[in-house]
């Protein structure tokens, strides 16, 4: 399995749905919350190519995206394929 990491906020309902996705899925993940981290948020915005919402996912290499994006490729059957 590839790692994944999410960047998250706290309060974001976004980032739980997007993290409730994954633990339905028996996904593992590694949650980077930058709620108060400046210096996280900074990193996740580099890795992101500038996009600066939460949650931002990486599955691998792979930048996927925010919440939506990863519910679309779960929808396209495309999620397991690109975790393995």
């Amino acid at each position: 399995m590839k790692p994944i990491e999410i960047y998250t906020k706290s309060w974001c309902p976004y980032c739980h749905s997007a993290k409730e996705l994954l633990r339905r899925k028996g996904l593992t993940f590694t949650e980077i919350d930058v709620t108060t981290d400046a210096e996280g948020q900074q990193e996740m915005i580099r890795r992101a190519n500038g996009r600066t919402s939460v949650p931002q996912i990486f599955i691998g290499e792979t930048h996927v995206g925010g919440c939506d994006d990863l519910y679309a490729l779960e929808d396209a059957g495309r999620l397991d394929a690109l975790a393995a």
